[in-house]
């Protein structure tokens, strides 16, 4: 379950701090099981991320992360990994986070990639796992000449659709992290890029 809360957290701040939340609620309670994790009430859960400020938006996410929990116990039994178990389709993964209070589409979209691409979990298909449209993957996208200038977050969709259609959300890591090292939007490391002699560095 930290990796669906944390997932929940990772919400317009870095995310090495989103990721640290859960471990610091670990900290705070003395254990990570849902059973402790279900002896908080909203209003106290929402004071320790205040107390230890753990957010940009600690009373909103306090919230979140309290509603995480119950949808967990409510809906999965106490386990989150029935989010994914049985191998399900993309779609249905991705859909599931989506009915966390707080997850928007980049969020279930990048935490349905991480179960195939990192946990290997089995799903019927990955067509349904999108590349997320982050600022870094779009940039790479730009400047490598797949996409327009002004190009929406649709046009990156459907563009990794076309480039991939049986899993387009594979592009999504590598090109977060080129685009977070490397391909920066001022100054950016071309000699150190994986895909400086393919790249048309449209600007």
């Amino acid at each position: 379950h930290a990796f669906v809360l944390a997932c929940v957290m990772d919400r317009q701040i870095k995310t090495e701090r989103a990721w640290l939340i859960p471990y610091e609620i670990s900290k705070e309670i003395k254990g990570f099981k849902i059973s402790q994790l279900l002896q908080i009430n909203q209003e106290d859960m929402v004071r320790i991320f205040e107390r230890k400020n753990l957010h940009r938006f600690n009373k909103a996410m306090g919230e979140n992360f309290y509603l995480a929990v119950q949808k967990i116990h409510n809906n999965y039994q106490d386990d989150a990994s029935n989010i994914w178990r049985d191998n399900p389709r993309s779609a249905t993964i991705v859909s599931r986070f989506l009915e966390f209070k707080g997850m928007g589409i980049k969020i279930a979209t990048m935490a349905a990639n991480a179960l195939a691409r990192d946990f290997k979990i089995p799903m019927k298909d990955y067509s349904n796992i999108d590349i997320s449209p982050d600022v870094h993957v779009k940039r790479v996208f730009k400047r490598l000449g797949f996409i327009s200038k002004d190009a929406s977050d649709n046009e990156l969709i459907y563009c990794a659709r076309e480039l991939n259609p049986m899993y387009p959300g594979i592009f999504d890591l590598s090109c977060w992290e080129i685009g977070r090292n490397w391909c920066r939007p001022n100054k950016p490391i071309c000699d150190k890029c994986y895909l400086n002699n393919y790249c048309i560095k449209k600007y």
